[in-house]
Formats: C-alpha cells, sequence, structure tokens
C-alpha cells in the first residue's frame, strides 16, 4: 500500500501550493481529488486485507467493484451539482474528444436532461472503472505502472496549461467560438493538481525502480486510474484518454482477448501468460528490458494524443 505516499504527497501539495499563494481551493481540483483519495481508499482496503490475511485475497471482484462504482458516482453527481464559474461548468454531459463542440455526442440532446444525468453517471462509472483497472493490471513489475502512469500525467500537464492560456472569456462564449477556445472549468488548478501527481509520482519511481524497496499496491493504481479518468472527463478529453494512456488499453485488451480467445478455443491461448508484460518475461526478456520498451510504448501513445490534441488547436 505504499500508493498512499504518492497520494498524500499529491494532496498534501496542492493545498500547501493553494495555501501559499492565496489562492481559493477550486471544485475542480477538488473533484480530481476526490477520485485519486476515494479510489486510493478502494485499494487501501483490499491492500490491508492481504497485508492481514497474509496472501493475495483482499476484496472479492465484486466488492472492489462496488466500491469502485460508488466512488464513480458520487463524482458524478457532485460534478454535475458544481455551480458554474464564469459560465463553465465542471464537467458537461457531452462524451467529447478534444473539447466540447456541437460534433459531440451530446447525452441532453439525445435523453433529455433527467435521464442524461443517470446516462452520464453510468458513462462516467465505466470510465473509472476501466482506467482504474487498467492501471492496476500493468502493475505487475518495478516501475512499469508508476512510469506509464507518469509520462500520461505529464501530458496531461501540458494540456491543462494549454487550456489555461486558451481558456473562454465571456465574449467567447457568447460567440460560440468554441474552436478558438477551452470551455474547462478551473484549468490552473487541474494543472496544479496534476503537476502534484506528476511530482509525486517522481519521487515514487526513484524507490519503484527494480529493485524495488516500496510497491504502490492496489492503493496506488487504483487511485492513479481514477484520477487520469477524472482528468479526461474534467478536461473535455474523455476519448483522448484512450491514446494517452495507450499502454494500458493494451495490457488491458490483453487480459480480455486472452480469457476470450482460452474460453472459445477451450483452453487454448494466444500469450504465454497475461497481462502482456508477463508473456515477454517468459519468452526470456529481462525485467528491465520489458520495463523500458513497455515505457516507450507509453511515451508513443502519450505523445501521439498530446499531438492529435494541439493538431485540434492547430488546425482550428
Amino acid at each position: 500500500m505504499g500508493g498512499a505516499v504518492i497520494i498524500l504527497a499529491a494532496v498534501l501539495a496542492y493545498f500547501a501550493g493553494a495555501l501559499s499563494s492565496r489562492r481559493p481551493v477550486a471544485a475542480s481540483a477538488l473533484l480530481e481529488l476526490l477520485l485519486l483519495v476515494g479510489l486510493g481508499l478502494v485499494g487501501f482496503v483490499d491492500d490491508l486485507l492481504k497485508a492481514r490475511k497474509r496472501n493475495s485475497a483482499g476484496l472479492s471482484g465484486w466488492a472492489k467493484i462496488g466500491g469502485q462504482t460508488v466512488v464513480a458516482a458520487v463524482f458524478a453527481v457532485l460534478a454535475l451539482l458544481t455551480p458554474a464559474r464564469r459560465g463553465v461548468t465542471a464537467v458537461s454531459e457531452t462524451i467529447s474528444g478534444f473539447r466540447d463542440t456541437s460534433w459531440d455526442w451530446d447525452l441532453s440532446h439525445r435523453f433529455g436532461p433527467a435521464a442524461a444525468a443517470i446516462v452520464f453517471t453510468v458513462w462516467i462509472a465505466l470510465m473509472v472503472l476501466g482506467s482504474s483497472n487498467g492501471v492496476n493490471i500493468a502493475d505487475g513489475l518495478d516501475g512499469l505502472a508508476p512510469g506509464a502512469a507518469l509520462i500520461s500525467f505529464a501530458c496531461y500537464l501540458a494540456i491543462t496549461f494549454w487550456q489555461f492560456e486558451q481558456a473562454c472569456n465571456a465574449s467567447n462564449i457568447r460567440l460560440q467560438n468554441v474552436y478558438k477556445c477551452y470551455a474547462v472549468r478551473d484549468p490552473l488548478d487541474l494543472a496544479i493538481v496534476t503537476a502534484a501527481i506528476t511530482g509525486a509520482l517522481v519521487g515514487f519511481l526513484w524507490w519503484n525502480t527494480a529493485p524495488a524497496h516500496i510497491f504502490m499496491g492496489d492503493t496506488g493504481s487504483l487511485g492513479l486510474g481514477g484520477a487520469l479518468a477524472g482528468l479526461a472527463v474534467l478536461t473535455r478529453t474523455e476519448l483522448l484518454l484512450l491514446m494517452i494512456g495507450g499502454l494500458f488499453v493494451i495490457v488491458t485488451g490483453s487480459v480480455i482477448l486472452q480469457r476470450a480467445y482460452f474460453k472459445v478455443t477451450h483452453g487454448r491461448r494466444i500469450f504465454l501468460m497475461s497481462p502482456l508484460h508477463h508473456h515477454y518475461e517468459l519468452k526470456g526478456w529481462a525485467e528491465a528490458t520489458v520495463v523500458s520498451r513497455f515505457w516507450i510504448i507509453a511515451l508513443v501513445c502519450a505523445a501521439s494524443g498530446t499531438g492529435a490534441f494541439y493538431l485540434d488547436w492547430a488546425l482550428h
């Protein structure tokens, strides 16, 4: 449960920054920290049970999913109830790629306000479950998951700061000039929180690289995965997360493919072992080789996502 160090460092860093600069604590930052801390607590309970039982049997699969879903639902409800600031809400009932535009899938328009809130909550729960479990699945080798997460958060740091620099003002919103600005609530505070998490991961990775002296466990992996999903929702880049967190998509996909193929073929396997990084371990690759090459894949995926984000801005 060494991931508690990451969570504690990030939370303290954000509030220390807010107090020292006398900035008011922003609602979007608190929503982001809610996912980080809330899912970290779910992972902490799981890790604590494993430590007490001295085996890998922590929370049951359904209990863990239930805890993640509750945290995601609380986040969704509070985000929808958060009042707008300067005409911009914390979240929108729109599934977006780079920003909210008329081309995105507007849930309110398709389902109506009441049903849209329910569909939005379900969508958030799916995002949080996918992202948090994706990071959790990747946490199998020393330094692999925190290194890949560090790359993803660094990309979101660039995105949130750029959104702050290109934020919509009142005239832009009135003119609906959405392609020339970003309608994101509290983008600078989101950048500060992201910077705090990134810095915490840098410090953690120093001690987590092989041979690791500290392990983040489900406490860290679930919390970090949830925080990534939160950033995607709060920055209106939900679909872009598939690229920025591409390594986690690949690793999770390898598990899904392995299990599906195993059931369909009645016992045959695609990989020697899933997740994918264990497949290459069994092929004889050194652990450091697997981790470094997977970091490269994570960097290519994240850089592609960030590049696509800036390309969207440049084209418009």
